[in-house]
Formats: structure tokens, C-alpha cells, sequence
């Protein structure tokens, strides 16, 4: 483990403490809890009938299939906390007929562990990190009634209390969110989020939906040329595999494909400029990102912001 990752924001230089986190380069998860992947529990509603019925006749050959392209990491959350992460994207669900009002994370199927008993460990790692900022973005909301959101969200409030940042917060700094206190952004992809202030809109995601380097780095740089989004945004360095590449690539995972493109997305990534510029990035978040090291190169990005700042001092 990187330990020079697990305090970067503290670590930062001080002329970037005033910096809008929107305009530094954060290194994020993509399915951030997919490394606890259930094998044995039923698929996600949204998926397809079609897909179901399959699943239902060749189990054994679907859910090999389904956990090895469906699991994007492989340490645990405080791993990626200790490794420099800080956005999480947190895909959450109830499970049909289930009785209790447990939540847990998904990627096509659902995980053995908790969306509380999760964040739970989040909280107690700030405990100890109470320089680092995090931005949790709690997405696909699936099978949840209005009951059980507004439940959710009340227990969401109550763990991590007054570390919450409130979308009202119009200077978004680390100085500045250092001397509130807070510690916690909470983006919740639902309408009910509109009703509570400590809750933040959706985040918007450039996802590629490709499995080549070349695809995803090409999409990306299509994005960039219509400008940055105002607030915070994530470009994904995540491959996506369509069910007919799987079919055909008995012999690959979602990991080797991850391996087999890493040096392209390196290259590329090493290229990149934090900041407010129109073809800027923020948010980088990418796939197994303890044996890829995503971390290191995102944080090592903000040193151009520097650079930058000691230009514009000397120009004075």
C-alpha cells in the first residue's frame, strides 16, 4: 500500500487549499463495492428478461461468467480509502422479496455486505482522517419506495452527522470545508434528494461503454471537446465488455481486459490537467485500482496545478 496516498489532501501544497475541488484531479472507484460480489444471489431487477430466463437455465455457466466481468475491484473500502480514493460510486438496491429494509450494492447482482454496515467503515476511517474529504454518489436507488428512501437518507444523516457538507455550501474548498468541519459530499441520483440540504444532486460520468483503450480514451477526448460540466464530474477509465465480446473471450475477466489496457490508459492519463480550463478533468475513476496505480498518477496530476499558481505569482 501507497501510505504516501492515505492522507494526500492534508498533504497537498498550501497554495492548492483554496483551489475549488472541482477544479483538482480526485481519484475515484468505479463500483466501489463490487469486490464483495454475492455469486448465489438473484440478478438486479433492472436486468433484462430475457437475461433472467437464461440465468435460469445455465446457472452454472452464467454466474462465473456474471462475478468475474461483474467484479471491478478487489480491496476492501478502507484498502481504497488507505489507497487515495476519494469518489466512490455506490450502486445500491433492495432486493426483491426480501422482508427487512437492508440495502446492499450491486453490479448486476447484489453484494454479502451492506450499504450501512459499509458506510459505517467510512465514517470510522474519517474518524481518523479528519483532513480528507470524500464524495459518496449513491446511484440506481433500485426497488426502494418513497418509505424506505426517506429512511435510508434519515440513517445517512444520523452516521455521518455534522461531516456532511450541504449542497448550499457555495465554496467548495479544502481550507474552507477544513473550518466547518466537513468531510462527507453525498450526491443521492433520486428526487428525494432535493428535499433534504445535506444531499447533493447526480454527478455526471462520461462512461465510454467500450473495451479498448483506444475507444474509451477516444470518447473521452469527445467529451472534452464540448467543454467540462460546471460542477463536479467523473471520467471513467472503466472497460466495458458487451455480453457477445464475454461469449466469445471464455478465457478472459473484466480484470485481464482491465491489465491488457492499462499502459494505453496510463499514457494517456499522464497527459491530463486538472483545473477550470474547458478540457480539464476532475473526478478519474477506473478499475481495480489497488493493483493499478490510478492513485498515485490522479493525486500526482494536482502538481501541474502548482506549477501553475507559482506562474501566476511570479507574473505579479
Amino acid at each position: 500500500m501507497d501510505h504516501s496516498c492515505q492522507d494526500w489532501m492534508s498533504s497537498l501544497p498550501e497554495q492548492l487549499w483554496d483551489i475549488p475541488l472541482t477544479d483538482l484531479a480526485i481519484p475515484g472507484s468505479h463500483d466501489a463495492m463490487s469486490y464483495c460480489l454475492d455469486i448465489n444471489s438473484p440478478l438486479v431487477r433492472s436486468e433484462s428478461d430475457f437475461f433472467r430466463l437464461l440465468d435460469g437455465l445455465f446457472y452454472c455457466f452464467t454466474r462465473p461468467a456474471i462475478f468475474k466481468w461483474a467484479t471491478t475491484q478487489d480491496k476492501i473500502i478502507e484498502e481504497q480509502l488507505s489507497m487515495g480514493i476519494r469518489f466512490f460510486d455506490l450502486r445500491i438496491a433492495h432486493k426483491p422479496h426480501d422482508s427487512s429494509d437492508d440495502l446492499y450494492f450491486t453490479h448486476v447482482i447484489y453484494t454479502h455486505l451492506t450499504v450501512l454496515e459499509t458506510l459505517s467503515s467510512v465514517a470510522t476511517w474519517l474518524e481518523s482522517h479528519p483532513k480528507e474529504i470524500v464524495i459518496l454518489a449513491c446511484s440506481h436507488l433500485e426497488g426502494i419506495d418513497d418509505a424506505l428512501h426517506e429512511s435510508f437518507i434519515f440513517s445517512l444523516k444520523k452516521l455521518f452527522g455534522s461531516k456532511l457538507c450541504p449542497r448550499k455550501e457555495s465554496v467548495l474548498t479544502l481550507r474552507s470545508l477544513w473550518a466547518s468541519g466537513y468531510q462527507v459530499l453525498l450526491s443521492y441520483d433520486s428526487q428525494h434528494a432535493a428535499r433534504h440540504q445535506e444531499l447533493w444532486p447526480a454527478i455526471p460520468y462520461w462512461w465510454a461503454n467500450k473495451h479498448t483503450a483506444e475507444e474509451v480514451i477516444s470518447y473521452l477526448e469527445w467529451n472534452k471537446d464540448f467543454g467540462r460540466p460546471e460542477g463536479f464530474f467523473v471520467s471513467g477509465l472503466n472497460l466495458t465488455a458487451a455480453k457477445s465480446y464475454i461469449t466469445m473471450n471464455p478465457k478472459e475477466s473484466l480484470r485481464t481486459l482491465t491489465f491488457n489496457n492499462w499502459e494505453c490508459l496510463r499514457k494517456w492519463l499522464e497527459k491530463q490537467i486538472p483545473g477550470s480550463d474547458p478540457k480539464s478533468l476532475n473526478i478519474i475513476a477506473g478499475d481495480f485500482v489497488g493493483p493499478v496505480p490510478l492513485c498515485s498518477l490522479v493525486i500526482g496530476l494536482n502538481q501541474k496545478l502548482v506549477r501553475n499558481t507559482d506562474r501566476q505569482i511570479k507574473q505579479r
